[in-house]
């Protein structure tokens, strides 16, 4: 391996390290948190190597969130190809269960918290708003392929998902409101699906 080839990876696995603790920031610390220093001493390395990747905070954070949020996606999506053979119905309702899991949780409240930050914030929405449009996209495709072609349908999905991963943050009663929602949007699909 040449020089410039060992340089490219370990500043990948650099990277990779970076966007890892910032991760992990997000989670246990929120947007508000997650700063430079705290990320390069949780993935214990110098402020300056955490600068030299991403040189303000909003970078960094938005590489990280998109990066989980692609690899999140890709994980449903192979999922979702290993059950090709499955009925369209079961494979519907399994492609809207791992995206309602994929769009919940810790990491889905720091995201929120960047979507709130961005509203008053021009420089991390002009940095957000691109990644969020390729996510979003990702999310469309998934749904378009597995779930239904009715782009207003798809919408709505999308809609309901993003909708349920924020009532369920706080209380496991409205979470389990929104999981029988979820249930019913399902049915209302299958039944579109056949009429």
């Amino acid at each position: 391996m040449d020089k410039t080839t060992r340089q490219e990876v370990r500043s990948a696995a650099t990277r990779r390290v970076l966007l890892d603790a910032t991760i992990s920031c997000l989670v246990e610390h929120g947007y508000g948190g997650t700063t430079g220093p705290a990320v390069a001493a949780k993935a214990g390395l110098s402020r300056g190597a955490q600068l030299h990747h991403f040189g303000t905070r909003d970078q960094m954070v938005v590489a990280a969130v998109e990066h989980l949020a692609q690899k999140r996606l890709e994980s449903v999506r192979s999922q979702l190809e290993a059950m090709i053979p499955e009925r369209a119905t079961s494979l519907s309702r399994r492609a809207i269960r791992l995206l309602a899991d994929a769009l919940s949780g810790p990491l889905y409240a720091a995201t929120l918290e960047m979507w709130v930050a961005a509203r008053a914030n021009a420089e991390l929405r002009e940095q957000l708003v691109p990644a969020e449009t390729r996510v979003h996209e990702e999310l469309y495709e998934i749904c378009r392929r597995y779930v239904t072609e009715d782009p207003v349908a798809i919408q709505l999905t999308l809609d309901l998902l993003l909708g349920q991963g924020v009532s369920g943050m706080f209380d496991h009663e409205r979470a389990q409101q929104s999981r029988r929602a979820l249930d019913r949007w399902e049915q209302l699909l299958t039944e579109m699906a056949t009429s």
